[in-house]
């Protein structure tokens, strides 16, 4: 859908209880990768002007897919610091999602004076391994085992290292032996706390995507997925004779995702989760304020339907991008296409519309 068709839709009559408060004076912009798309054409689709930062030879998608009304060059993401007059000019409203947080880093986000969706508050606990275990064991939800050297491992362990990696470089391992074995070369491997040595949970694996809105006060489940991961994904089409005959070992590497309805008898857990999550989260900074907006908990579901979680992702997550006209369960919700960009750019008109930007904006 092109950029004025997708303005007609922000502008229908679906749209206009939404339109109160002078929303046309801001604009929403993103970085391009991870879910800009998503992002962008949401932020379309509620009526919004849309501004796409991108890398020099990145730019051909959101030219072709015409969901941004102006697309911003630069050399390299980082440089999106030297913009801020211009896009303070723009009355922009930044979206981040996980490249933003690859290519900046915590510092250089906290001191970012363009109106940021989310609460910076909660991202070195998203960061650091150790801290989101800390965040989720406040939340009451079960974790998997963490090994505090390799010398303690006693059995199946995923190996994963810290940052918005999409599962570069994570390996599994069952003895100190092989994690020496498979670790050697890897850059991170000196680094302090580079990564964490974990409990393999046999199970499926589900990401799930909530939104929680300061506004309204309530959680939404919005979708579910799991990731297509190389080569994990593509090994299991080898037979285990000839597995170990070619020395293969797994890799992690997410190259897409694939939609996921889940066993409705689970959903009540589900929003217990989150809910828990969400109070949880007011607990960090003595502030009171607490996660808001997009969220994902990265959990295996056991033969025996227990929940394990491994880590939280504080932001909209490239696996929503599944569901651009909505899943399932936004359809229920809002009878209307409702992605979670889409979503995000409707909290920030509600916010406009009753002067609570203060209250979702950083």
């Amino acid at each position: 859908m092109g950029a004025t068709k997708a303005a007609k839709v922000g502008n229908s009559n679906n749209g206009r209880s939404h339109n109160d408060g002078d929303y046309t004076k801001y604009k929403i912009v993103t970085i391009g990768s991870h879910s800009a798309l998503q992002i962008l054409y949401g932020a379309k689709q509620e009526g919004f002007q849309t501004l796409c930062i991108c890398e020099k030879g990145r730019e051909e998608p959101y030219k072709s897919y015409k969901v941004a009304d102006k697309i911003i060059m630069v050399d390299k993401f980082g440089d999106t610091v030297k913009l801020q007059k211009q896009l303070l000019g723009e009355n922009a409203i930044l979206i981040p999602h996980g490249t933003f947080f690859e290519a900046f880093g915590i510092e250089s986000i906290e001191k970012l004076k363009v109106p940021y969706f989310g609460n910076k508050g909660v991202l070195k606990w998203e960061a650091d391994r150790m801290l989101q275990r800390e965040w989720l064991k406040r939340a009451g939800l079960t974790l998997p085992k963490i090994y505090e050297k390799p010398e303690d491992i006693d059995g199946p362990v995923i190996v994963k290292f810290y940052g918005a990696r999409g599962g570069k470089g994570f390996f599994l391992a069952r003895s100190a032996e092989e994690f020496y074995r498979k670790i050697k070369g890897r850059k991170a491997k000196e680094e302090v706390r580079a990564y964490i040595i974990q409990e393999y949970i046999i199970g499926a694996p589900i990401y799930i995507h909530y939104f929680y809105s300061p506004i309204t006060n309530e959680l939404e489940v919005m979708s579910f997925d799991k990731r297509y991961e190389s080569n994990v994904d593509s090994i299991g089409r080898i037979a285990a004779k000839d597995q170990l005959d070619l020395g293969l070992e797994t890799s992690y590497n997410i190259t897409g995702n694939v939609p996921v309805v889940v066993r409705e008898s689970l959903l009540p857990e589900i929003f217990r989760m989150g809910e828990a999550v969400v109070k949880a989260s007011r607990t960090l900074n003595g502030d009171g304020k607490g996660i808001y907006g997009p969220f994902s908990l990265e959990t295996v579901i056991t033969p025996e339907l227990k929940f394990f979680v491994f880590e939280i992702s504080a932001r909209i997550v490239a696996g929503t991008n599944l569901y651009m006209n909505g899943s399932p369960y936004t359809d229920i919700r809002y009878g209307e296409p409702m992605s979670t960009g889409r979503r995000i750019a409707r909290e920030i008109k509600a916010a406009i519309a009753q002067k609570k930007l203060s209250k979702i904006l950083n």
